[in-house]
């Protein structure tokens, strides 16, 4: 099955939590295997009676894992996750297609800030999560079609009064374009007033990204605290 790989900054405590609830999952269901082999594997029985004995155990818990009684690898923990959590958010549908190359880029979208810093007391270290293609295509689709207006609305915010020198310097070297030109041109910008800047906020705030809908996941299965998800992209 193809699959999709998201890499998905998150905080300490809920990398530990994700990889203590895979344990616990992945003990229950290697006691399950041992009292099903314990109960059919008799003595005497031939090699190939017990060949046929350990294949069914291997089936039945390939069936668990698919209907969630057992939890299965780190990727069906969080697959399943990321179902409930699209279900929750009435995200669970058929999204257009997006514009070409709109979901490829990497990082967050345009114009938005690290929801959470890197470093002490954010984000400190990374999961990679693998989920079905379908799904994953659905997370990525969710996440642009939600966040689409307040990223243009951020768009038209940075025309009228730019982004601050510290993502000017980065979009400049990012898109070939001397710091220089760059700090002339942000310089010759209005100041924007607080008013701007709390509407810049509030736009920022309804921004959904797939690392938003992963790690929110994540939280659902393990109860981990993560950032609060905005009300405006949970409508």
């Amino acid at each position: 099955m193809a699959k999709i790989k998201f890499h998905v900054a998150v905080t300490e405590e809920a990398l530990k939590a994700l990889n203590t609830y895979r344990k616990a999952e992945r003990d229950r269901e290697d006691g399950w295997i041992a009292e099903r082999r314990q109960e059919l594997l008799t003595p005497g029985m031939s090699r190939r009676a017990a060949a046929a004995v350990r294949r069914d155990i291997r089936a039945q818990v390939a069936r668990m894992r698919r209907s969630g009684e057992f939890g299965g690898t780190r990727d069906d923990i969080v697959a399943r996750a990321v179902h409930e959590e699209l279900r929750a958010r009435n995200l669970d549908r058929k999204w257009p297609k997006p514009p070409e190359g709109e979901t490829d880029a990497p990082g967050r979208p345009w114009g938005t800030p690290p929801s959470q810093p890197m470093g002490e007391g954010g984000y400190t270290h990374r999961v990679s999560v693998n989920l079905p293609h379908d799904l994953g295509d659905t997370v990525r689709r969710a996440a642009y079609w939600t966040s689409k207006a307040a990223v243009e609305a951020l768009q038209d915010w940075a025309d009228r009064w730019g982004d601050g020198i510290d993502v000017t310097l980065r979009e400049a070297e990012r898109d070939g374009i001397p710091a220089e030109l760059a700090l002339l041109v942000a310089a010759g910008r209005p100041s924007a007033p607080q008013s701007a800047l709390e509407i810049r906020d509030q736009l920022r705030a309804q921004i959904l990204t797939t690392g938003d809908l992963i790690r929110a996941s994540i939280e659902r299965v393990t109860g981990t605290s993560q950032p609060e998800i905005p009300d405006e992209a949970e409508a």
